[in-house]
């Protein structure tokens, strides 16, 4: 495959020894500690590992570089608040190996390039800042004054501020997201993509729409209040452990649980505490009471057909199966979404949908009888062209019950990365707020732009037509992030000059544009002294808490730099006299960042007491009491379609997936545990039947091609392995299959990369192909 600069795939094609074991029956458990333990030890060392863990997620302490699940307000465990996968994210960043200038010395870009996304990742913590000039072939050091200089003089010869990209990963403190926009701001753009952009921003797009407020509505102990969990399309023992024990609550006090997805996922079905001896000694809990194993995008069908069950039942047997005194005083909309769902047959939705009739009628009828109703989600449903209106169903559901501004019941979307929801509030956001953008211009004394920037997909067009001349990557893998591999990386080999501020080699530093920088922060385990005074930097989590997080380990280098501070040295350097402040000391004491928030944004009033608070504080949450801050003040009922993807004879639907050893892009192993697939990651799961079908025998060799708008795509050297996900369905992982998702299939309204549905052919490989 030939890219622009080079004759190398931007992802590595070769396999390694595929070994496949039995799935285990059940989630966490002793083999789940033997992991953790196993993963700090090599990386770490068990005495910084465990000095690491024991400040994990506890107040006063750091919070996970991992996902944004929320800790539990009062008492936190003793043992460890935190799970397998936190501890591999951990060990991932406390890692006592180092890519030193040396590393980069004695490998070529080109070299690195052939190496895996794991092999990249185990090289260690870079640390001093390195550049890639113009016809060089490896990285060598740059002082920071050196790399602050170069870049600043690069963003001030662009011919618009709009030729500079800023991306932002979902790792990043409050306090740097909120420098990190002023700064872009007073530079005179909105180009503020950001991961969201990529995950939940069918979220916010459906949720702000339809109650007012793209966040979830519940609080941590709503698990133990609630009648029904309903999980669907997320896979929370992989993506979110710490979730289970809050499923267990649900449990203990007699809720009930359905889960929604494609794959039969352990981690959905059966827990074993690994903090309770009962637990690891007994049995494992029962946490899925129904499993519906819908087809890849029927969650509209699906929903649907249960919304069309209650009308039905209540205009018959059950007037109580809706709430209608709350849909006459809390909700607009209702009789045009009644008249549209009545259009429908629940018989030709089910089918749609691929659940069983039975399993559905099961559903139902549980659903029916259930008040209080939490309705959680991830990727399953958001990363699809029908995207967002498979959030407004759910909202749907909820408003047709009455299950929102209750305790125990509303919306809970799981987010991904640790403060991917505080970037938001902080305004990282590529569409300018106006009375955001009034305030920060009065407190900052300068004119903010007000016109539209890039989010990820617009971004990576603007570069691909050389619009996009400078990158500046917060955090983040956006090569291995991002749809479409091939035509993204030579988008940003359009680039004069491409920076990466990061902790680890990653592949967004070997695809680069004609010089390339990377500037090495602290993670979130590090101390951070600024003037030899330790600072601490805060997060928001999915449900809307604000915490303190303060790193209690020793840096592995004495260069590094934090990332409030990165931003400032840059922007003083860039903006020069033009700049209304002083940068460097106000990100030499973040208590200076956090007044200035405080005067910008609603809800932080009084940010430096109330974050010091040892549990934090929540954020306004208007939908949380029944107060719907949209323009009419009332929740909106909807009408949906169900997804329109159809298939040929020999197509496919193809969803990208995470494995167990894997989190995000970063990826801690090659083993897939809960799905007994170990040593490999360029597999694609299919339905038995279909392999049958197509004559492809298991474990044969195969390239998958999606070929979408006339376009071809073709990811070669995929294991098959027959799986238990439905007929006419694939799953691969990604970053491997990312190749094939098309830049322009896309989700309606949120412009999210449809990363969930792609449909493909797959070919068995013959010999010399």
């Amino acid at each position: 495959m030939k890219t622009k600069k080079g004759n190398y795939p931007t992802t590595p094609e070769m396999l390694s020894d595929l070994k496949l074991k039995d799935i285990p029956e059940f989630a966490t458990g002793f083999k789940a500690i033997k992991s953790t333990m196993e993963h700090i030890s090599r990386e770490a060392g068990i005495g910084r590992g465990l000095l690491g863990l024991n400040k994990m997620n506890q107040k006063g302490g750091f919070d996970c570089p991992g996902c944004a699940w929320p800790d539990p307000d009062g008492h936190r465990s003793n043992l460890g608040e935190y799970c397998e996968n936190g501890a591999k994210a951990l060990a991932e960043e406390a890692t006592t190996l180092q890519a030193t200038p040396e590393f980069f010395k004695n490998h070529r870009v080109s070299e690195l390039l052939q190496w895996t996304d794991y092999e990249l990742g185990k090289s260690g913590r870079i640390t001093e800042p390195m550049i890639l000039e113009p016809g060089d072939h490896n990285y060598k050091p740059i002082s920071w004054n050196g790399a602050f200089k170069k870049i600043a003089d690069e963003l001030n010869a662009l011919p618009s501020p709009d030729d500079a990209i800023f991306y932002t990963s979902g790792r990043t403190s409050n306090e740097a997201a909120f420098l990190h926009q002023l700064f872009v701001r007073q530079f005179g753009t909105n180009n503020l993509p950001d991961c969201s952009n990529m995950c939940h921003e069918s979220s916010g797009s459906a949720l702000s729409e339809t109650i007012g407020i793209g966040k979830a509505t519940i609080k941590l102990d709503d698990f133990s209040k609630t009648d029904l969990v309903i999980i669907m399309g997320q896979n929370p023992g992989t993506n979110h452990p710490r979730m289970l024990s809050a499923l267990e609550e649900t449990k203990r006090h007699g809720g009930k649980i359905i889960a929604i997805n494609p794959l039969p996922e352990v981690g959905l079905l059966k827990f074993k505490h690994p903090q309770k001896l009962s637990d690891m000694l007994g049995k494992p809990k029962e946490l899925t009471d129904i499993f519906l194993q819908v087809k890849i995008n029927g969650d509209v069908a699906l929903l649907k057909a249960i919304l069309l069950f209650l009308i039905n039942e209540a205009e018959k047997n059950h007037p109580d199966a809706l709430d209608r005194e709350f849909i006459q005083h809390y909700t607009e909309n209702f009789d045009l979404f009644l008249s549209d769902l009545k259009l429908n047959s629940i018989r030709d939705l089910v089918t749609r949908s691929g659940v069983p009739y039975n399993r559905f009628l099961e559903a139902s009828e549980l659903i029916l009888r259930s008040k209080k109703i939490i309705i959680c989600w991830a990727m399953g449903l958001t990363q699809h062209k029908n995207a967002v209106d498979n959030v407004r169903e759910a909202v749907n559901l909820l408003l047709l019950k009455g299950s929102i501004g209750i305790e125990g019941g509303g919306v809970c979307p799981v987010r991904g990365h640790s403060n991917v929801q505080g970037d938001r509030t902080m305004g990282i956001w590529e569409v300018a707020q106006k009375d955001f953008l009034d305030k920060l211009g009065v407190r900052f004394q300068f004119s903010p732009p007000y016109h539209n920037g890039y989010d990820v997909v617009r971004a990576i067009k603007a570069m691909e037509r050389q619009k996009g001349k400078v990158f500046i990557g917060l955090g983040g893998n956006f090569i291995s992030a991002t749809p479409d591999t091939e035509l993204t990386a030579n988008a940003l080999r359009n680039c004069k000059l491409t920076v990466q501020v990061s902790t680890k080699p990653n592949r967004s530093h070997l695809v680069h544009g004609d010089t390339a920088i990377i500037l090495p922060c602290l993670g979130r385990s590090d101390k951070d002294l600024q003037n030899g005074i330790p600072q601490f930097v805060s997060v928001e989590n999915s449900m809307g808490i604000v915490h303190s997080s303060q790193g209690n380990l020793q840096p592995v280098s004495k260069h590094l730099m934090s990332e409030p501070m990165i931003i400032a040295r840059l922007a003083q350097e860039t903006l020069g006299p033009n700049a209304t402040f002083d940068w460097v000391q106000m990100a030499s004491k973040y208590d200076l960042i956090r007044d200035a928030i405080s005067e910008v944004i609603p809800g932080f009033e009084d940010y430096n007491r109330k974050v010091r608070q040892p549990a934090g504080f929540y954020l306004p949450n208007g939908p949380r009491e029944r107060k719907f801050t949209t323009p009419s003040g009332k929740a909106q009922f909807t009408t949906n379609k169900p997804s329109d993807v159809t298939l040929k004879d020999g197509e496919f639907i193809m969803m990208t997936i995470r494995s167990h050893d894997q989190y995000n892009t970063t990826i801690y192993g090659l083993d897939d545990r809960y799905r007994g697939i170990h040593n490999e990651r360029r597999v694609v799961l299919m339905n038995r039947e279909d392999l049958q079908l197509a004559k492809i025998p298991e474990q044969s060799i195969v390239d998958l091609q999606s070929d979408f708008e006339g376009e071809k795509r073709v990811a070669k050297n995929f294991i098959a392995l027959g799986y238990d996900i439905p007929r006419g369905c694939v799953a691969t992982y990604f970053p491997e299959a990312n190749v094939l998702v098309p830049i322009n299939n896309v989700a309606r309204k949120s412009n999210t990369p449809a990363s969930k549905s792609v449909v493909v052919s797959i070919r068995k490989r013959t010999e010399g192909t």
